[in-house]
């Protein structure tokens, strides 16, 4: 296993600025950059590559859809901008040197529409996946699907619901992400669920109870990664906790993150915690 952290410990806007980040990853052995990505145009590709190159990184994406763009929107307008959409984020993200687009993109955070998912909606995102399977083969690239919490979605909120969609689409890359946030809202057993999902299993977010440090809520981690262990996964442990910073407009922990907490410690103080799991 590999351990990586995200940028949305600092930013949800990632730009040039944020490269100087990479070095200080690199001189703490992390292995990993995880890049937000909202709007691909937006994001300078061949500068990341670069950057995470020249300091031996390997980046992931985790890519949020906006709310304009939505595979399962009954306007077949609005579902073929989405198409697009995706393969732009999948270009980008082959450009960036990483093969590894996760999220939950099979609609917008926040789509609510106050009733349960119907099948004209399940069947559209299938065959939306389906279709993006031969540009994942020719970018080398793994699409690895979050399940998220029902404050943000009604339609795969749960590990066994991501394994019946990417069984329905049945492509080697298309898979699922495990993000120890959400499942400790919608899992019985976030272990049992991770062991689940066998080879579906491409990516991990390790993140606390309240995205603070990592061991400092109530969390089961030792079981989590002793899980992990026991059906060899080889993917990343992804830290993604959100720090607070006075100079960062763009990050999510200033609004409710613990003051006292960075992202640098976020990333660091997460790393040695997974370290010791881990030995």
């Amino acid at each position: 296993m590999k351990i990586g952290v995200s940028a949305f410990a600092w930013t949800t806007q990632f730009g040039p600025s944020h490269l100087s980040i990479m070095p200080r990853l690199k001189e703490h052995g992390i292995d990993g950059f995880e890049i937000p990505m909202f709007d691909p145009a937006k994001l300078d590709a061949t500068e990341i590559r670069q950057t995470a190159e020249a300091n031996e990184l390997e980046c992931t994406v985790c890519a949020i859809l906006p709310q304009n763009l939505n595979p399962i929107s009954n306007e077949r307008a609005v579902r073929r901008q989405a198409h697009e959409h995706l393969l732009r984020c999948i270009e980008t993200t082959r450009d960036m040197g990483a093969h590894l687009l996760g999220g939950p993109l099979f609609a917008p955070i926040g789509f609510l529409p106050g009733r349960r998912r119907n099948p004209d909606e399940w069947n559209w995102v299938i065959e939306e996946f389906q279709s993006l399977s031969h540009v994942l083969e020719t970018y080398q690239v793994t699409l690895s699907l979050e399940p998220v919490n029902r404050s943000e979605t009604f339609f795969i909120r749960t590990a066994a619901e991501a394994k019946a969609f990417c069984e329905a689409v049945h492509h080697p890359r298309i898979g699922v992400t495990v993000d120890t946030f959400h499942a400790n809202i919608e899992e019985k057993n976030t272990a049992e669920a991770i062991r689940s999902l066998g080879h579906l299993l491409k990516h991990v977010h390790l993140s606390e109870n309240d995205r603070g440090l990592l061991g400092s809520g109530h969390i089961d981690f030792p079981a989590i990664i002793s899980i992990l262990q026991k059906t060899h996964y080889e993917g990343y442990l992804m830290i993604e906790g959100f720090g607070y910073s006075e100079d960062e407009t763009n990050v999510l922990g200033r609004l409710w993150a613990d003051r006292h907490v960075t992202p640098e410690d976020i990333a660091f103080c997460g790393l040695s915690f997974l370290r010791k799991l881990l030995e």
